[in-house]
């Protein structure tokens, strides 16, 4: 029972943020330019606009162990591609159904807005969403056990 205890103590959440190029990978540069902090289990994989965030991609990051998956896009009207986040925002709302139906809890996806210059507002959504997949603890409802490296 210690060990276990032990475990729980140690588990950091895996979290992949799909940050779009022009803005929030941008913005997270901008922190890391200023010396900001985010914890460091966000993976950010870039993407050229939030629009090619393919809902298979958030499936097989879950599926892949990741306990908690953020998208961080252009805010709406400012796309450097005009609507990217538009159709960003209207796919999200059928994946979060999608995610309802398969049984994963809501709070373990986001979608957030973050412009270049916002790079203190990066370093607050992704601690704050660090914090709040925390909480929930571990996600293994899509986990592939094929693809577990321990």
């Amino acid at each position: 029972m210690q060990m276990t205890k032990q475990t729980e103590e140690k588990w950091e959440p895996k979290i992949i943020a799909f940050c779009c190029n022009w803005c929030s990978y941008s913005g997270a540069d901008l922190a890391g330019t200023n010396r900001l902090t985010y914890p460091a289990n966000v993976k950010i994989i870039r993407v050229p606009c939030s629009c090619r965030i393919n809902p298979s991609f958030v499936l097989r990051a879950f599926q892949r162990g990741a306990d908690g998956v953020i998208i961080c896009g252009c805010h709406p009207g400012d796309c450097h591609y005009s609507t990217g986040n538009y159709h960003t925002r209207r796919r999200m709302t059928l994946l979060f159904s999608l995610l309802d139906y398969l049984g994963i809890e809501k709070e373990r996806t986001r979608v957030e807005w973050v412009s270049a210059a916002e790079g203190q507002r990066f370093v607050d959504v992704m601690d704050d969403f660090v914090a709040q997949v925390t909480k929930l603890g571990p996600c293994r409802r899509l986990e592939d056990l094929r693809c577990r490296t321990n």
